[in-house]
This record gives structure tokens, C-alpha cells and sequence, in this order.
């Protein structure tokens, strides 16, 4: 799933990334030779024919392992925390929507740091145009790991915090609410939770996504901001004061660039992991319970 999503997340960076005003001449434009992407498909477009077939899945090797290592360290974290919640309330139980919302954002916290190197990386190589800053996954650690330091692999960690405990707490409490009432519905293929997963997706995504823009933003920064494809990329340091920058030189638009490719790539996504993660869980406490019946 993640390797057929891939050209789509790079063309979300990119949009990401791009900080001129579309709506100013030409000619006041700083772009230094940087590329001009109008929506999703014309981006597609452009780098297919500038950069060829694999331009379009940059950066799809830490992303894979991100995606891998992301999701079993979120659902194990949500799934404890949850377990942890009714435990400590016993009879008192929190209503749904908070408990959801509490174990959500922290599973999404617990992932979101533990994977951020990843995504970093992920960031800097879709970033990369015809100019090779990174030759390979392992070269790209070394250099950063010898002109960075450690802290350069958690640039933006404060921004990807501040995105995904919203989101996931956001996108659970949705999920939740939505999941049985569709439930009802006997959709096919018990498609109630993917549905609820695609709601709860495009709310959240939606509701966070200058974070997620601002997270992207400072990934780039350092020694090599002006080697990528948009050369024109200011230099940015903190959350509040890269949004105040995008704000002031790029209006409120300018803090959503790239989100309805990112919903279209997010929506189906998260339909898949949610419809899984229902079908995997009913299985194992299927299997719980036929093991505490067999010892019974």
C-alpha cells in the first residue's frame, strides 16, 4: 500500500516546500531556479519529465521503514494506554471519546518520536531534485550525523509533536464515535470501519495540517537547504516564528499547501489500517477467549 502511495507523498512535499506566492508576477519571484507546481497532477507532470519514473518514489525507503516501525509502535502504544486507562478507573470509566482521544495522542506522540529520524529522511530525499545531495540511505545518517549532531535528525520534532497528538487524538475520538453507528449500517465486506477510518482521516488531517506543513519546513533546514529542489527556502527556526513567517509572506494559503493531495493520499490509507486493525483484533481476542475457555 505504502510503495503505490509513494508518488503522491513525494508531490506532497514538494507543494509543501514551495513558499513563493502563486498569485504574484513572475518577476517578483525569488526563485533562485526553483520549479513552479500548480496542483497535483501538473506536479506529477513536471517531475516525470524532469527527473524520470523514480523521481516519483524518492525517499520511499526510510518512508517504508517509517510505516512499518510507525504502526507497530502506535497500535501496541494505543492498545496499551487503553488497556491502561480502564485499569486505572476500574468502574469509573472515562467516556469514550476522552479515553479514545488520551490513548490516541499519546500512541501517536510515542510512534511520532520514536520514527522522526525516518521521516526526516524520508523529507530531505523527496526533496532532492536532479542534484544528488544523498547518494544513499546510509550516506545521508553519516553526513547528517557529522555536519548536525544528533539534534539534526529531530529538526521539527517540536512541530511533528504538536501535529500528532492532535490528530491522533482527534482522528481515534472521531473513529470511535463513528465506528459502530456505521457499523449498523451492514455495509459490505464490514466496511463501517474503513469508512469511520476516511472521516476520521480527512477531520483530523484537515485540522492539523499547518503543523504537518511547518514539520516539513524545518526538516530541510541546514547545511544543505539551498541544494534542494526549491532553492528559495528560507531559513526557519521554531514553530511559532515559521508560522509567523509563512503567514506574513504567504498569507493563510500559504499554510495549506499540498493538503488535498495530502487527503487523498491520507483517507485510503487509513480506511486500510483501521479496517485491518478492527479484523486483527477481533481475531486475537477470538483467540484469548478460546484460550481461557480451553484452560476452563
Amino acid at each position: 500500500m505504502r510503495f503505490f502511495i509513494a508518488p503522491l507523498d513525494v508531490v506532497k512535499i514538494r507543494l509543501q516546500l514551495q513558499t513563493h506566492s502563486l498569485s504574484d508576477p513572475l518577476s517578483q519571484r525569488n526563485l533562485r531556479g526553483s520549479p513552479i507546481y500548480k496542483g497535483t497532477l501538473p506536479t506529477l507532470k513536471h517531475i516525470l519529465r524532469e527527473e524520470g519514473l523514480t523521481g516519483l518514489w524518492k525517499g520511499n525507503v526510510p518512508a517504508e521503514l517509517m510505516y512499518v516501525s510507525y504502526s507497530a509502535i502506535q497500535f501496541t502504544a494505543y492498545r496499551s494506554v487503553t488497556l491502561g486507562l480502564q485499569t486505572a478507573f476500574g468502574e469509573h470509566r472515562m467516556p469514550a471519546a476522552a479515553e479514545s482521544f488520551i490513548a490516541g495522542a499519546s500512541a501517536g506522540a510515542i510512534a511520532t518520536t520514536a520514527t522522526y529520524p525516518l521521516d526526516l529522511l524520508r523529507t530531505r530525499f523527496a526533496a532532492q531534485g536532479t542534484e544528488r545531495i544523498y547518494s544513499s540511505l546510509a550516506a545521508s545518517i553519516r553526513d547528517i550525523a557529522r555536519h548536525e549532531g544528533p539534534r539534526g535528525f529531530f529538526q521539527g520534532l517540536g512541530a511533528g509533536i504538536g501535529q500528532i497528538i492532535p490528530y491522533m487524538g482527534i482522528f481515534f475520538a472521531t473513529y470511535e464515535t463513528l465506528r459502530l453507528p456505521l457499523g449498523t449500517l451492514q455495509m459490505p465486506f464490514g466496511s463501517g470501519d474503513a469508512a469511520a477510518g476516511v472521516i476520521a482521516s480527512i477531520i483530523a488531517k484537515t485540522g492539523v495540517f499547518p503543523l504537518d506543513l511547518i514539520r516539513k519546513r524545518l526538516q530541510v533546514q541546514g547545511p544543505t537547504r539551498s541544494r534542494y529542489i526549491h532553492k528559495n527556502i528560507p531559513v526557519y527556526s521554531g514553530v511559532f516564528r515559521t508560522m509567523q513567517n509563512i503567514l506574513k509572506n504567504e498569507g493563510t494559503r500559504g499554510l495549506y499547501r499540498g493538503l488535498t493531495v495530502s487527503l487523498f493520499k491520507a483517507a485510503p490509507a487509513s480506511a486500510v489500517t483501521m479496517w485491518t486493525y478492527e479484523r486483527v483484533l477481533r481475531i486475537l481476542l477470538e483467540m484469548e477467549s478460546s484460550g481461557a475457555s480451553a484452560r476452563d
